[in-house]
C-alpha cells in the first residue's frame, strides 16, 4: 500500500510540474505548452462536416475556433466571417479555445455558412445574371442598329451623288431607329451594362440627327431644282414671240398706200 501511495504521489507531482499556465487577453487562464523542456505543441485532428463535404483538419490543441476558421477558409473557400462552427450543438465564438470546451483529437465539429452571407451571395449572383442578360439585350440592339447604320450610309451616299431620294425612305429609317431606342429604354441595367446602354443610346441619337439633317437638305435641294426649271420655261415662252425684243415685221397695207400715191401723180 505504501508503495502504491508513493507512486501515485510521484505521478501527481510529475503532472503538476508538466503543466504550465498562462493568462490570455480577456482574463482567461489556459495551459501553456512547450515551455521549459523544448517540447512542441501537441496537434489534434478535427473532423469537420460541411453539408455533404467532410474535412480532416489538424491544428494545435490550444487553438481557438477563430484559428480553426482560418484553416477552414483555405479548405472551403469561405471567409472566416462567413463561417459558423457548432460543437456539441452549440455555436462557438472566435475567441473560445478548443481544449477549453472539450475539443480533442478526432472530435467532430459542424460548419455551416452564415445565413446573411449566403443571402448576399445569392443576391450578387442574381445581379450578375441580370447584368449578363442586360449585356446580351444591348448587344442585340447594337447589331440591329449596325444594319440600320449601313442603310443610312447608303442613303447619304446616294444623296451626295445627286440621286433624288423619297422623303418616306428617311422617315422609315428614322422610325426604325426610334424603335431601337425604345428597346434600350426598356432594358434594366447596372454597372458596365448600364454604361454600354448609354453609349448605344447616344449612337442612335446621333444617327437620327444625321438623317433628319439629310432629309431636310434633300427636300430643299430638289425644291430649288424645280423652281429653276419653271423659270427656264417662261424665258423660252418669251423667245417665241410674246414680249420679244426683236423688231416687228412690216405690214402689207403700208406698201399699197405708197403705190396709190404714185398712181395719183
Amino acid at each position: 500500500m505504501r508503495k502504491s501511495t508513493s507512486k501515485s504521489t510521484e505521478t501527481r507531482e510529475f503532472n503538476y510540474r508538466e503543466i504550465d499556465w498562462e493568462l490570455r487577453p480577456g482574463g482567461m487562464l489556459v495551459q501553456k505548452m512547450g515551455v521549459g523542456d523544448g517540447s512542441s505543441r501537441p496537434m489534434i485532428k478535427i473532423k469537420v462536416s460541411h453539408g455533404l463535404c467532410h474535412y480532416d483538419i489538424t491544428v494545435p490543441a490550444q487553438s481557438t475556433f477563430g484559428d480553426l476558421k482560418k484553416v477552414l477558409a483555405h479548405e472551403t473557400g469561405l471567409e472566416s466571417k462567413e463561417q459558423r462552427l457548432l460543437f456539441k450543438g452549440k455555436e462557438k465564438e472566435n475567441d473560445e479555445y478548443l481544449h477549453m470546451v472539450g475539443v480533442s483529437d478526432m472530435s467532430k465539429v459542424i460548419l455551416f455558412e452564415d445565413p446573411a452571407s449566403k443571402e448576399r451571395k445569392l443576391e450578387e449572383m442574381k445581379r450578375n445574371q441580370d447584368s449578363l442578360k442586360a449585356y446580351e439585350a444591348v448587344a442585340i440592339v447594337r447589331a440591329e442598329v449596325d444594319e440600320l447604320c449601313e442603310k443610312a450610309v447608303a442613303l447619304e451616299t446616294n444623296f451626295r451623288g445627286g440621286t433624288k431620294i423619297a422623303e418616306k425612305e428617311f422617315s422609315a429609317l428614322i422610325e426604325l431607329l426610334m424603335i431601337q431606342l425604345l428597346k434600350l429604354d426598356s432594358i434594366e441595367a447596372d454597372g458596365q451594362a448600364k454604361v454600354q446602354r448609354k453609349i448605344e443610346v447616344r449612337r442612335i441619337q446621333s444617327f437620327v440627327d444625321t438623317l433628319e439633317n439629310l432629309k431636310a437638305r434633300n427636300s430643299n435641294s430638289f425644291s430649288h431644282n424645280s423652281n429653276a426649271v419653271s423659270v427656264t420655261t417662261k424665258w423660252e415662252t418669251f423667245a417665241s414671240g410674246v414680249g420679244s425684243l426683236s423688231a416687228p415685221v412690216p405690214i402689207q397695207s403700208a406698201t399699197k398706200l405708197t403705190q396709190d400715191w404714185e398712181r395719183f401723180d
